[in-house]
């Protein structure tokens, strides 16, 4: 029996995603990093938390349910960076939240080394659970991590992405979602950018009735970049989904969004909207945004739209001649700007630490490019 490749040996095998490949032409690894770069099979340092109604299957190295196996088969990788992270230790972590289960409180998975990383999440029929997933800022080097969230029918799932301006780390993390029928999934993510980052989210909604709402914010300074990319694809007949992305880019940082909607054949009645706005606080910061479409079916409603620009320089003076400061005036605009994401994220605590997250990454984002 063959041994099972280890993360390098993919990557290797496979290359390093580079410019010069379509979906990754706005980040390239190969230009920051090496297959041996991520730490030849090394685990990802990861503090994990979670319900004690929640079942975990592979946290001391056991072998995982073979159910669960077949499961992450069904969902390829999208990427070698993806291949590589889930090869290593045919996935470490395996939660299983139990038909009809209300868990409050959120499964949390912490990174704070580098290295590779899987965990897959299963919430069956009828249940709900709360996922978060926190990339730490001091770590130095690479971090590859791959997410895969099964939802059942008539289940929910909400998944929180928290990631600081990490100044010395390039990360690449994965997120692959199948959802079954009624089944609904909401994702926000908070964004500070790295050395490099890029955050992928595939998203299939399998069954007739499955709503999926993604969000975000970057709010980036210095040399930042960060890439978030999407893709939903409408598998089913009458499933919706709704993605507002907003970024703010100052110093000499670079925002990109990419978004990819696609309706299979026979999807009829999908309901799809695809929104990415960016801010541009300096003249050498810059944004790249690149929604699309891909209709199958007939009878459906697709729309989406990106708007680049700076900050209004009409209300800046409205603000600056009612008495208040500039540097306040342009912190009350881009907050403006990106609360309408803020308000869509309904827990509390959730909304609080993320308007913590956009004051801290103001800091840098207001600071002008030398």
């Amino acid at each position: 029996m063959n041994a099972r490749p280890t993360p390098a040996e993919i990557l290797r095998s496979n290359g390093l995603p580079h410019r010069r490949m379509e979906d990754w032409k706005y980040t390239d690894v190969r230009s920051v990093a090496d297959a041996d770069s991520f730490q030849v099979g090394a685990h990802a340092s990861a503090t994990i938390s979670f319900s004690n109604a929640i079942e975990a299957a592979g946290l001391e190295g056991e072998t995982i349910p073979n159910w669960a196996s077949s499961a992450i088969a069904s969902l390829a990788p999208s990427s070698a960076m993806d291949a590589a992270a889930r090869s290593y230790v045919d996935f470490s972590e395996v939660f299983r939240v139990p038909a009809g289960k209300r868990i409050d409180v959120p499964l949390r998975i912490e990174y704070s080394g580098r290295g590779h990383g899987a965990a897959a999440i299963f919430v069956e029929a009828n249940a709900s659970a709360e996922i978060e997933v926190v990339y730490s800022a001091t770590v130095k080097g690479e971090i590859n991590t791959s997410l895969l969230v099964f939802i059942g029918e008539d289940a929910h799932a909400s998944l929180t992405v928290a990631a600081p301006y990490a100044r010395e780390l390039v990360l690449v993390n994965t997120i692959s979602v199948a959802q079954d029928r009624n089944s609904q999934f909401q994702a926000q993510v908070v964004n500070g950018g790295a050395r490099l980052s890029r955050m992928e989210m595939n998203v299939i909604l399998n069954g007739e009735g499955a709503e999926a709402d993604l969000s975000g914010v970057s709010v980036l300074g210095d040399e930042a970049h960060a890439d978030i990319t999407t893709r939903i694809t409408h598998a089913s007949p009458h499933t919706t989904s709704r993605q507002l992305f907003k970024k703010v880019a100052g110093g000499k940082s670079r925002a990109i969004y990419q978004g990819k909607i696609s309706v299979k054949e026979g999807a009829i009645g999908s309901d799809s909207r695809q929104t990415a706005k960016a801010l541009l606080l300096s003249d050498r910061a810059e944004a790249d945004l690149k929604p699309e479409l891909e209709i199958l079916a007939d009878d459906v409603k697709c729309a989406h739209g990106a708007a680049v620009g700076d900050l209004d320089q009409e209300s800046l003076f409205y603000l600056r001649s009612r008495g208040i400061a500039e540097d306040e005036a342009r912190s009350l605009l881009i907050h403006a700007f990106l609360q309408e994401v803020v308000d869509g994220i309904d827990d509390e605590k959730m909304r609080a630490s993320a308007l913590e997250f956009i004051d801290k990454g103001m800091a840098w984002a207001m600071i002008e490019a030398s």
